[in-house]
């Protein structure tokens, strides 16, 4: 196994999705292929990549947003992670998540998918829930709204403007991850906001 890291941003295709709360995962994947000065290319595994170092002397990595719909993720990520030979320890999932505020990261190994049928697919797909999570907090629907609607909207306009923030932070969690590991990478990030 090599000491690369696959960093899904996980979403679903298309230029009408590009903007709703399901694909924060791959705007998060955008601001870290800006950071390295990498554009996406078409790789057969259905995704698209990029290839490089995040910073000088940085980590190795694979940035991925797969091409497939949302809840059927883990095909991609599988056929990546077999493809660079990377192990589900060093496979980074960044997605939505309905369970925290907006405006909010959190970080964790394992566990439950929370009702996201995207991170099924992958554990699924991996055979082990033991690949790190990168969680961005797009908050509840509102009223009787149901889920599925509320993440295939686009950001509210108030919203809209601390997205880039948000962005910026979620990179930033990914780098330091990567860097310094799971418990310094909480330590910041979920302290970061009472």
């Amino acid at each position: 196994m090599t000491d690369t890291w696959l960093i899904v941003g996980l979403g679903n295709p298309g230029s009408e999705y590009s903007n709703n709360r399901h694909n924060v995962g791959q705007m998060v994947l955008d601001e870290l292929a800006s950071r390295m000065g990498g554009k996406f290319k078409a790789h057969k595994a259905r995704a698209q990549v990029v290839e490089g170092r995040l910073g000088i002397g940085g980590p190795r990595v694979v940035l991925a947003k797969p091409m497939s719909y949302m809840n059927v993720s883990g095909g991609p990520v599988a056929a990546l992670s077999k493809f660079f030979d990377i192990a589900p320890d060093h496979v980074i999932a960044v997605h939505d998540e309905i369970d925290i505020p907006f405006n909010t990261i959190k970080l964790k190994i394992g566990g439950g998918e929370g009702g996201h049928n995207g991170l099924r697919d992958i554990s699924k797909a991996l055979a082990t829930k033991d690949y790190l999570r990168v969680r961005v907090g797009v908050g509840r629907p509102p009223g009787r709204m149901e889920t599925a609607d509320f993440v295939l909207r686009d950001f509210a306009t108030a919203e809209k403007k601390e997205l880039p923030f948000l962005l910026d932070e979620a990179a930033d969690a990914v780098e330091l991850l990567m860097n310094e590991g799971l418990l310094a990478a909480q330590q910041k990030h979920h302290a970061a906001r009472t």
